[in-house]
This record gives structure tokens, sequence and C-alpha cells, in this order.
């Protein structure tokens, strides 16, 4: 039981993290509007990098890419909500319905992934190059991220010890 909590608190703990960046990015849009601004039309790359040509200077593709991430930053917390509450409602249940609970969590935690390793770590860091800005790099947060993410969908898809012979 103890492990199924840990499980089910931490899912739960993700959808809280989500609900505050989605909160963060919603109430204070133009900061980190501005941060995806500078990252698309890579303003503090190195000087003279050959890379520039992949920059984006359109002000509308930088509020669309925005406005992607955090419709993606949207469905992961709805979906570690949900996902979440599934797993406290099968806490007490058998271990099958229990392992059945866990499915929308892992689709939540495994959206999470992607976005960090898609869109900043990829996207962001390597294609935008923004792994050379002092002011605008975001890989930090990005793996950090990645990697709390990921710890709990690890522990989450661990099975049961009353499952396992």
């Amino acid at each position: 039981m103890a492990v199924r909590l840990a499980k089910t608190l931490l899912v739960l703990s993700v959808a809280l993290f989500y609900s505050f960046v989605v909160f963060n990015n919603t109430t204070d849009y133009n900061s980190n509007h501005l941060f995806v601004r500078h990252v698309l039309m890579m303003d503090s790359t190195f000087p003279g990098n050959h890379g520039m040509w992949r920059a984006i200077n359109t002000p509308l593709v930088h509020t669309l890419f925005y406005l992607s991430i955090i419709l993606w930053e949207m469905l992961t917390m709805v979906l570690c909500w949900w996902g979440g509450m599934r797993l406290a409602r099968a806490c007490k249940s058998t271990p099958a319905e229990f392992y059945q609970a866990k499915s929308m969590a892992v689709c939540a935690l495994t959206l999470g992934l992607l976005m960090w390793l898609v869109a900043f770590l990829s996207v962001g860091g390597e294609w935008f190059l923004m792994w050379q800005s002092r002011a605008w790099n975001g890989q930090d947060a990005a793996f950090r991220m990645f990697t709390v993410t990921g710890i709990v969908l690890l522990l989450l898809v661990m099975p049961e010890a009353e499952m396992q012979p």
C-alpha cells in the first residue's frame, strides 16, 4: 500500500507542478513569451555562428509556438490530475485494477517527457542553439524536469510487490 500511495502522490505532485507552470504561463504571459521569442530569433547565440539561417523572426510564429507549448502543458496537467485521481481511487483495489489505473498517468508523464525532450532540449536547445545563450537558456530547467518526470514514470511502471512471484 505504501508504494501505491507513493506512486499516486508523485503523479499528483507532477500534476501540481504543471498546474503552476500553466498558471505562470497564462498569468505572466509576456515573460515566457519573451523567452520563446528570443530562443526562436537566436539573437543571443554565439556571434557569427553558421546556424543563424534557422532563426525565426516572425512574431506570429513566436506566438503560435508559445501557445502550442501552453496547450501541451495544459493537456499534460489535465492528464496528470486525471491519472493521479484514478490511481488514488484504485489504491486499495486489486493489483490488476491498480495496474489498469496506471495507464492515464503513464500517458500523462510520457507527454510531459516528450515536451521537455522534444520542445526544449531538441528543438530549443539544439535546433535553435539555445545552449549558446547565457540569457535565454532553459536547458538546465528542462533537463531537471525531464529527469524528475522520468523518475516518476519509472517508479510508476514498476510492478507492484504483490504482483511479483
